[in-house]
């Protein structure tokens, strides 16, 4: 009987034991010609028992590596693309950049944020102070969706004012009405309606149960 502690480390478990003696067998072959035509046959047994890497972008040179590493480096055959080395095992991914998340007031977004520092860019006139009115709306709308018993156009403004560093103003713009801005397309009053219908029906819901219960 053959324990698994008398066998040889397997680098790569997923492809089973069979496999790993495959490739040990191939490495004892003494021809490189028949090495060659074994290692492509086991390539694709390999292929076979993992389905899923065919969704891998060339998922053939994934086959082959890992055929490599199997082997511990020790294979001498022919591969239709760069054998890999030991080293490439030992390389640690580089470090990824996450974006700050310094946001200064979360419920308006990152995005809000960076279409204020471009308005802020803009030349005075005509075309500036439409867009500072409808980055304004939008915050308004932004700050709806959270909180929709309370808000001011003074608030909004105070918001803008800290986001833009103080560069940007509502001076002489007047913002959208609420109650236009909440039955407006943005879909904040199809979400105040659902509510107040699924409140509605709960209710309904419980006094019909109480009926019952009486009865």
């Amino acid at each position: 009987m053959e324990y698994n502690s008398q066998r040889s480390k397997m680098n790569i478990s997923e492809y089973g034991r069979n496999i790993q003696k495959m490739i040990e067998h191939i490495i004892s072959v003494e021809d490189k010609e028949k090495r060659n035509q074994l290692a492509k046959a086991t390539i694709q047994v390999m292929g076979q028992l993992n389905p899923h890497f065919r969704d891998v972008n060339d998922f053939k040179h994934k086959l082959w590596d890992h055929l490599f590493i199997m082997s511990n480096f020790k294979l001498d055959v022919d591969s239709p693309y760069p054998i890999p080395s030991p080293e490439t095992l030992k390389k640690k991914p580089e470090r990824l950049s996450y974006a700050s998340n310094n946001i200064t007031f979360r419920h308006y977004g990152r995005h809000i944020e960076r279409m204020i520092e471009k308005a802020r860019e803009f030349p005075e006139g005509e075309e500036k102070e439409a867009l500072v009115k409808m980055i304004a709306n939008h915050l308004k709308k932004s700050y709806l969706i959270w909180n929709r018993d309370a808000v001011n156009d003074d608030e909004i403004a105070s918001h803008l004012n800290i986001l833009s560093n103080g560069k940007l103003n509502l001076d002489n713009i007047k913002l959208s009405n609420t109650q236009d801005i909440l039955s407006a397309g943005s879909g904040l009053g199809n979400i105040s309606r659902k509510k107040g219908y699924q409140s509605k029906k709960n209710n309904q819901g419980k006094s019909s149960h109480q009926k019952k219960h009486k009865k």
